[in-house]
């Protein structure tokens, strides 16, 4: 891996396939529909796109459940499909990024099929044990499923119908760098690793705590970051990756992980991961779980964002997202996506994108997608969503209508409703019912009305995706945080000598004073870019930013 790795100016943009572009009609989007819209992508700017699950699956989990890892799942097209995805991708100077699911199987992949019969060679690819222990799944109630063929219990951290492969197993871990190989040489470029540091399990699998009140214990400080991630990783890259680092990205999932572990999972001289996705500043208006949900502390925030940045400053690499198929739309979630939407959505990306690391803007992000609302729970489709209310209403008692505002503003299926290309039916996305529905307000956010107008959203993204890749500020520059303490103004620096570009926003819908200690050194700065049409050309010694404000500003020019 080299300092020059063309990740470092690059911006990956995820493509969710079953909400990005529907070819066919049939109401779920596909391959084909994919690369009718590269030329969105290319007008974007974007280095490389990330796709997720495209494998055949019976979608319990939306495709991150697998079923067969040599293949195209027949709702999203062709192994045929994809090769012209690829050869239509790298045309246009985009690189295709696949997503990689290991952590879990399908229950109904060939591998556990065999594995449920307890004479068979496959028996310890997963976890099989006469009795189980008191996990709980991350998609509520326990982590255990019996199985009757058996006559055993099988582990799965996520669906019952999701059951966890046991990666001590070496058999397994050389069938999977086999896998991963058959898709590089196919002309894949990297990875995006779903769950990687849970593929570690501790030795015996012993019991959680059990916090009260609660059946099932919290296991994931158990089976995250487990005793042989590094070796396993490491071993991945000898098996996989040496000899290819120069052109592939590898960006592993990794919740629950802390700056220390970051650093060896992403320093070059380690040979593990390129960077890695951690929830730390997602997080910060979570209580007890994702649903119990706080006011944003961006303070709070801040101080996480300066953690990493320094944390990952002379060893590994940040990644940078607001949005992924996980996570409720960024501008609803901390902006207003009502008055200031335009205004809030741009300045989150300006935030965002300034820091040290490789952005990641997810389908709809560039055009400022909000939340939609979801009438009922019927409304929903993401299986988290529904066994957590399930749960909630059942089983505890709590109020369907409380539940289901933390499902409106949390759900996962917030990021999925199909992409909004234009004002026709259905949003442009599709002839056909949408397998979710397509938010309401696409009459007016939509791809189409953006695309030639340069107060756009999606203007402001392309604009700071360029900045990217033309000022080595922006990749190298030493990032330092001002106004730390400030409850509503982000202000750092990004500098090298005696060049440097400050961003200033005001995540508030008031107009606010920057404090005169952030200016010193910046009056007269001209301006780099700000998300109001009539942003001031230079930076003078009183700043005043009105709601949803942001600015960027240059000194220096050597």
């Amino acid at each position: 891996m080299t300092a020059d790795t063309w990740w470092r100016t690059a911006t990956v943009y995820q493509i969710y396939p079953r909400s990005f572009a529907d070819s066919d009609g049939d109401g779920v989007g596909d391959l084909r529909g994919v690369i009718s819209r590269l030329d969105h992508l290319v007008a974007l700017g974007v280095g490389a796109l990330w796709l997720s699950p495209v494998y055949p699956s019976p979608q319990d989990d939306n495709g991150y459940d697998i079923s067969d890892y040599y293949d195209i799942d027949p709702m999203f097209g062709t192994l045929a499909d994809f090769d012209e995805l690829l050869r239509e991708a790298h045309a246009r100077g985009i690189r295709v990024v696949m997503d990689l699911v290991v952590n879990h199987t399908s229950d109904e992949h060939p591998w556990f099929v065999e594995s449920r019969d307890p004479g068979s060679p496959k028996r310890d690819w997963y976890w099989w044990r006469p009795l189980p222990n008191n996990w709980g799944s991350r998609f509520s109630g326990p982590a255990w499923e019996f199985d009757d063929r058996s006559g055993e219990y099988y582990l799965h951290i996520f669906s019952r119908k999701q059951p966890d492969l046991n990666w001590e197993n070496a058999d397994l871990r050389q069938e999977i760098h086999r896998m991963m190989r058959w898709w590089l040489d196919r002309g894949v470029d990297g990875f995006r690793m779903d769950v990687i540091n849970f593929i570690s399990k501790p030795v015996g699998l012993p019991d959680a705590h059990l916090t009260d009140g609660t059946r099932y214990g919290d296991a994931e400080a158990l089976y995250t970051n487990g005793p042989r991630l590094h070796d396993f990783l490491q071993e991945m890259h000898r098996e996989v990756f040496a000899g290819r680092e120069a052109v592939l990205l590898t960006v592993g999932e990794t919740p629950g992980t802390s700056v220390d572990q970051a650093r060896l999972l992403t320093d070059p001289s380690r040979r593990e991961l390129d960077m890695i996705f951690q929830f730390d500043h997602v997080e910060i208006d979570q209580g007890r779980d994702k649903w119990d949900i706080r006011p944003l502390d961006l303070v709070a925030l801040k101080r996480t964002f300066e953690r990493w940045q320094h944390g990952l400053s002379d060893a590994g690499w940040n990644s940078l997202y607001w949005n992924n198929h996980d996570q409720p739309r960024i501008v609803s979630r901390w902006g207003d996506d009502t008055t200031y939407r335009e205004e809030s959505a741009k300045l989150l990306a300006t935030v965002l994108h300034l820091h040290r690391g490789t952005p990641y803007v997810f389908q709809g992000e560039e055009i400022g997608m909000t939340n939609t609302r979801f009438r009922s729970i019927d409304d929903f489709a993401d299986i988290q969503s529904r066994n957590y209310y399930t749960d909630a209403v059942t089983r505890r008692g709590e109020p369907a209508d409380v539940v289901l505002d933390a499902l409106r503003a949390r759900s996962r299926d917030n990021g999925r409703t199909p992409m909004q290309w234009d004002d026709t039916e259905n949003a442009g996305f599709s002839t056909g019912t949408p397998w979710l529905a397509t938010n309401p307000n696409f009459v007016h956010i939509n791809a189409a009305a953006q695309l030639h107008d340069p107060a756009s959203v999606f203007a402001h993204y392309r604009a700071l995706i360029a900045l990217r890749r033309t000022e080595p500020l922006v990749t190298d520059g030493v990032f330092t945080l001002l106004l730390p303490d400030d409850p509503a103004i982000y202000a750092f620096t990004r500098t090298h000598a005696e060049r440097g570009l400050l961003v200033l926003a005001n995540f508030s819908s008031d107009a606010v004073a920057v404090p005169d200690g952030a200016m010193a050194g910046w009056p007269g700065s001209p301006l780099v870019i700000g998300n109001y049409p009539d942003s001031p050309p230079t930076l003078h010694r009183s700043v005043r930013l009105r709601p949803w404000e942001s600015v960027v500003v240059r000194r220096g020019t050597g």
